[in-house]
């Protein structure tokens, strides 16, 4: 499980493009997003890194912890 802040994540499009990047990365992979905290739980079995490397691919790169 991952959990993730994406501070620049802000609609529903950027819900969609998280969650496409993702998915891109792990098809079956899980998301959970809270918008209005802009925090993310995923549920994966991609390595930490290839999930990252996707979200920064679609602009949405994690703030750090």
């Amino acid at each position: 499980m991952l959990d993730l802040r994406i501070p620049n994540m802000t609609c529903g499009h950027c819900v969609r493009a998280v969650t496409e990047a993702v998915q891109s990365a792990d098809p079956e992979a899980k998301v959970v997003i809270d918008l209005p905290t802009h925090k993310v739980q995923i549920d994966t079995r991609a390595p930490r890194e290839a999930v990252l490397a996707k979200l920064a691919e679609a602009g949405y790169a994690p703030a750090a912890a």
